[in-house]
């Protein structure tokens, strides 16, 4: 046998159980004897000259081939089905002819030999399968034969697409496409891929089709894009993750998005009012606000109320549409576009603390002391209508005012509230400096995403600069979370607790804005832990650390809310202890996920800034860190780390030194830059 198909060969010489022969192909060849098929014959003569034997060979060759194409395997077998389970060749030929040649028995034989769904040959016999395993394996051998039509015609069009992609070709043809069973096998292995690259389902088959094809972790990727399953810079991290992308995914959850409006506006009803002219400030794109403040100065120091917004009072928590938004965790800010945790009905149209809206929301009521220590807490649930909706540019430009304008009204008084809050966020700022507290300030550019014809441009611009804005509302929300966590822990409701629970030189306190400082202190500090016990949280330099101030936009801030919430209002908790730290370990792994992501695609768009300007240009630089096989540069304006071979630097590099570095060899998908070229500033 060769491959599958038996091959005539004369024999040439013996010498006990090995045979020389001479085969049809014209090679020679020493084998076994107990590989001959059980049909020898006819004999020759040992004098055949090399021509002579190249013609018996082929005389034999054609004759059997004639006799097997005439004979009908389905017959035979129909024959001898059910009636015996194993016969020679020898025999079943005898069923066909009255007095069958050797020629005639070795066609029979090699007719059977083909026919794989009814027989098999175990030497020197053939086995008869029953009609069900015939059933059975013909069955498989359609399956098979599918699987292989599949894969040579997808590796095929695979092959087109990766030519499309590395733009060896012109886009595909309507008549180059694959038709339509083959087209949506395609699609559902490339979907599948998306997410899982590594996939083992189907493992072999996607070796099949890509075979010959870059061995790349985002060739499915490269793929659906040529194809046109997915857009061009598609945010393949979503499908890594499985957070489903616009608002189509709340659909199936219409009747608990339903119920949680009526029980809203049943609820907002019997709240009462609180007239607190309250002020939020928020970037310019937020449509989703979560909260907003107000501070006077009292006798004792200072009044704060904040007022979050507040869906946990009547969110459904257990039920379908609460683990679709688990599983969200969080909302996405992304230069391609924002994806938004709450449906929009719920989170933007029911809870959003928008001007001139009468909202339910969680009003947190502080007695401030003038040196920051908090005198007294208030949560209750109230009524509220926002007074103003500002944009971080617009609340810096009035604190940067030196004083009320008298012809401004409301609007001045608006800017005497922010500033008295500025200057209480100052002290409270100082307050965790004295603590510990950790800051770090490194303001981020602003990543535009265009289109250009058919083109997709990134530009990087700085960002709007707010820095008092930015002070007043980050203090004022640290200050609302850390007391909301303390007053808690008093009362022993279980939460989600932010921690880092670390020691730390004293000397790290403070606030950090250059490079080479900020590389050093955050190699000391681990990344806060989701926990659900209350422990320090060293960067804040707070002893307990929870978030409530988003509950439109994460998860954990929504379930302790609900925690808080529901003792207050029934003197129970949603969750007990062990519950949520049964719950705890998926609520943190998703947080992760989507966390990474919010990291991980802005860095995406800066490398395809820095790829599209080409490797010929020079960029300022800062040395952040080095030692003997490697330095960290750190791009200012654009919040961007890259390493480089030491010795591509001079010998007198230190940290916080200036450089200009030309860059290259830059891969978005997989997150790669290099350093092509130093040179001092």
């Amino acid at each position: 046998m060769q491959g599958n198909s038996p091959v005539q060969a004369l024999v040439l010489e013996s010498q006990g159980d090995r045979l020389r022969l001479y085969a049809v192909n014209r090679r020679e060849s020493k084998i076994s004897a107990a590989r001959l098929l059980p049909w020898s014959g006819p004999s020759y003569g040992a004098d055949l000259s090399r021509q002579a034997m190249d013609e018996a060979l082929e005389d034999r060759r054609a004759l059997r081939a004639s006799i097997a194409a005439e004979i009908s395997a389905l017959e035979v077998w129909e024959l001898t089905q059910g009636e015996v389970q194993k016969a020679s060749a020898e025999w079943l030929a005898g069923l066909v002819w009255k007095a069958p040649s050797v020629d005639q028995e070795a066609a029979l034989g090699h007719a059977l030999l083909a026919a794989k769904t009814h027989f098999r040959f175990s030497p020197p016999d053939f086995e008869i399968f029953p009609e069900s395993v015939v059933e059975a394996r013909k069955a498989e051998a359609e399956t098979l034969r599918i699987r292989e039509s599949f894969a040579v015609t997808g590796a095929r069009f695979f092959q087109a697409l990766c030519d499309i992609a590395m733009r060896k070709r012109e886009p595909l043809g309507e008549r180059e496409l694959p038709d339509e069973d083959l087209a949506v096998k395609l699609k559902a292995m490339l979907t599948a891929r998306l997410a899982d690259p590594d996939k083992a389902e189907d493992a072999a088959l996607w070796k099949l089709l890509t075979k010959g094809l870059p061995d790349s972790p985002h060739l499915a990727l490269m793929l659906a894009s040529a194809w046109g399953l997915v857009p061009e810079h598609h945010n393949f991290l979503l499908d890594r993750i499985g957070f489903d992308r616009g608002e189509d995914w709340a659909d199936a959850f219409a009747e608990e998005r339903r119920q949680l409006r009526e029980a809203a506006t049943l609820t907002l009803a019997g709240l009462p009012d609180d007239a607190t002219p309250y002020v939020s400030v928020d970037p310019a794109s937020t449509m989703d606000r979560d909260d907003a403040l107000y501070v006077e100065e009292n006798a004792e120091g200072f009044g704060v109320r904040l007022a979050l917004a507040c869906p946990a009072f009547a969110w459904p928590f257990g039920g379908g549409l609460d683990k679709a938004v688990l599983r969200r965790s969080s909302s996405l800010y992304l230069p391609e576009g924002d994806e938004h945790m709450l449906p929009g009905d719920i989170g933007r149209e029911i809870f959003s603390l928008d001007t001139g809206k009468r909202r339910p929301s969680l009003v947190v009521a502080l007695t401030v002391s003038a040196d920051g220590a908090v005198l007294a807490v208030e949560p209750r649930l109230a009524a509220v209508t926002v007074d103003a909706n500002l944009t971080l540019e617009e609340a810096e430009a009035l604190l940067g005012q030196s004083g009320p304008d008298p012809s401004a009204g409301r609007q001045a008084a608006r800017a005497a509230m922010l500033r008295r809050g500025l200057g209480l966020a100052r002290v409270l700022q100082n307050r965790r400096i004295s603590a510990g507290a950790v800051i770090i300030e490194r303001p981020d550019p602003e990543i535009l995403v265009e289109r250009a014809g058919e083109e997709t441009v990134v530009r990087m611009v700085d960002g709007p600069e707010a820095p008092l804005a930015h002070l007043l509302v980050g203090e004022l929300m640290i200050l609302c979370n850390g007391v909301l966590a303390e007053w808690s822990r008093e009362r022993g409701i279980p939460l989600l607790f932010r921690t880092q629970d670390v020691a730390l030189p004293r000397e790290f306190a403070g606030i950090w804005t250059e490079p080479q400082d900020i590389s050093r202190v955050v190699r000391a500090l681990p990344p806060a832990s989701l926990e659900s016990a209350a422990r320090r949280h060293a960067g804040l330099g707070l002893s307990a650390y929870a978030t409530f101030s988003s509950p439109i936009r994460r998860y954990a801030d929504l379930v302790n809310q609900g925690q808080l919430l529901r003792m207050l209002e029934h003197g129970a908790p949603v969750f007990t202890q062990d519950s949520l730290e049964a719950l705890l370990p998926l609520i943190s792994a998703r947080a992760d996920a989507v966390n990474q992501v919010q990291r991980q695609r802005p860095r995406y768009w800066k490398l395809l800034f820095f790829r599209s300007r080409g490797d010929r240009m020079w960029w300022d630089a800062v040395i952040a860190d080095e030692n003997e096989a490697f330095a960290t540069i750190a791009l200012p304006w654009a919040q961007l780390l890259v390493r480089g071979k030491r010795r591509r630097f001079s010998d007198k590099i230190y940290p916080g030194m200036a450089v200009q570095v030309r860059l290259g060899k830059i891969d978005p998908l997989l997150g790669e830059i290099q350093v092509l070229e130093t040179r001092d500033a």
